[in-house]
């Protein structure tokens, strides 16, 4: 089985809905076409469409030249002929999140191709039942990422706090909660806040979205925050070095986290070595696709480390997400953007084709490859092409 051409298409909710309060802002998608006619499929979250319609095309675009016509044999050969034909170019940014795509739909293909789910593939699970926090099945705890359509104050509190109850409600047990663009002040209420309304029970997580610069309101802010039980503390600095995250955790009692845009095995090594950091949030096509996500579990677990994927995006990324915690030992969660609560039609749509949480949790997939199903009416009805 070769590789016959690749099809690019772009989806999205249109400009009339705000991509930081739900929206799916235009996204690259990407089919894999085999010559026995299976396909494989990945999104390219937060690369342009248009550099992802420019590299990824016919026998003469960026990855044509290296994929077309490449007999599937395992993931890992094509993932290094991409990796080995960019020695000369850049192996970071735009161009490893589209090979992570790329490698995610070849994966899906390889599945497909021996009739297994991605995640036996990798390995099978590593991870006994008691590694899933909430029972004594081996199943994906999804923490559901909730942000306000206002930053600061009583309205983002009673936003946020309304959306958790109204998840637990359905059955979700993790969330996390986003003071972004707040006072540390706000930060520290928030997380009061959703403790006295949802009560000890359900795991939190805070993300401030790199708000501070400098170590000792970070510390002042991770003292306060320490009686609430957080699971993590998400971005506390910006990520362009991680010395400031090993300043911080060597003050504070909560695991800092980091990696929603990281890429390559090489930038966690460096968060977690450097930085301190012990829970890395790895997105699996950004941080350059299966092959090196598993390498990223493999080189967090001497650590001592977690990785708690990353996915602000659809559940075309959240499939790849579960495919990797099924395998992973050190995963206790994965990330998950609840449709439920905001306004996007197309989160909606994508979420209800993808894997069902019920009780709050995600079964371990039976599917053959990634096992997501784009229903074609979804592309035709929010497309974005042309």
């Amino acid at each position: 089985m070769q590789i016959a051409r690749f099809e690019v298409f772009v989806i999205g909710d249109g400009p009339e809905i705000d991509p930081d309060q739900g929206g799916v802002e235009p996204l690259a998608c990407i089919r894999v076409h085999t010559d026995e006619g299976l396909t494989g499929l990945s999104e390219v979250f937060r690369v342009p469409p248009k550099v992802v319609q420019g590299t990824v095309g016919g026998r003469d675009s960026h990855f044509g030249r290296i994929l077309i016509g490449q007999e599937i044999t395992h993931p890992e050969r094509l993932w290094q002929r991409m990796w080995d034909a960019l020695m000369h170019t850049n192996r970071r940014g735009w161009e490893i999140i589209i090979l992570g795509a790329l490698d995610v739909a070849i994966w899906d293909l390889y599945g497909q191709m021996l009739n297994q789910p991605v995640w036996t593939l990798l390995g099978g699970t590593q991870r006994g039942p008691f590694q899933t926090p909430i029972g004594h099945e081996v199943e994906i705890v999804p923490y559901c990422t909730l942000v306000s359509d206002i930053w600061g104050g009583e309205a983002m509190f009673s936003q946020q706090v309304e959306r958790a109850e109204a998840l637990a409600a359905l059955g979700y047990r993790a969330f996390k909660v986003e003071p972004m663009m707040s006072t540390p002040e706000d930060v520290v209420e928030l997380a009061r806040r959703f403790r006295r309304a949802l009560g000890d029970t359900p795991a939190l997580m805070v993300d401030v979205g790199y708000l501070f610069n400098d170590v000792p309101t970070a510390v002042r802010v991770c003292r306060q925050l320490e009686e609430f039980d957080l699971r993590f503390f998400e971005t506390p600095f910006p990520v362009d070095t991680p010395e400031p995250y090993a300043k911080l955790a060597k003050q504070t009692s909560i695991p800092l986290a980091m990696g929603e845009h990281g890429v390559t095995r090489w930038e966690f090594l460096d968060m977690m070595d450097r930085g301190q950091v012990t829970v890395v949030q790895p997105y699996v096509t950004t941080c350059g696709g299966f092959t090196e996500a598993k390498r990223i579990v493999e080189l967090a677990v001497p650590r001592g480390a977690q990785v708690c994927p990353g996915n602000w995006s659809t559940q075309i990324l959240g499939a790849s997400s579960v495919h990797l915690a099924a395998y992973s030992p050190v995963t206790p969660f994965i990330e998950f953007a609840p449709a439920e609560v905001f306004s996007s039609p197309l989160r909606r749509a994508l979420q209800e084709a993808g894997f069902p949480v019920r009780g709050g949790t995600i079964a371990l997939p039976d599917c053959a490859g990634v096992g997501y199903v784009l229903p074609d009416d979804i592309v035709k009805h929010f497309s974005l092409d042309g």
